[in-house]
């Protein structure tokens, strides 16, 4: 007599053998192992200096500014788009560096289409 209904190889089950809630569970872990990574780096600080750490600034993984320092030597009233330029420069380098790690932490996971 043949079976009528539900999915082939018996409840819950896909074909080739793949379980329903083995899957969801694998992907709830995944969820919680992607937020604690997100937390943890937001809560580190990346620094970058440039012009031999003239300037030097602080973000976090979450790319919020928290510092500049200026070494009053460089500031020079005569070329102050120099100076623009160094701490652009030097912000985008911070970026730069809490991009890779988040691109490191998250590409543990490889999820295809996500990143």
């Amino acid at each position: 007599m043949a079976k009528r209904g539900g999915f082939p190889g018996g409840m819950g089950g896909f074909p080739g053998g793949m379980n329903i809630n083995k899957l969801m569970k694998e992907a709830k872990k995944m969820q919680a192992d992607m937020e604690r990574s997100q937390e943890e780096l937001s809560q580190r600080e990346f620094e970058n200096q440039v012009g031999g750490g003239v300037i030097s600034v602080k973000i976090t993984g979450d790319k919020v500014l928290k510092e500049i320092k200026i070494n009053k030597e460089v500031v020079d009233p005569e070329d102050v788009e120099t100076l623009e330029d160094l701490i652009i420069t030097c912000i985008n380098g911070a970026m730069q560096k809490a991009d890779n790690a988040a691109n490191e932490s998250m590409g543990q996971f490889n999820i295809p289409g996500l990143m």
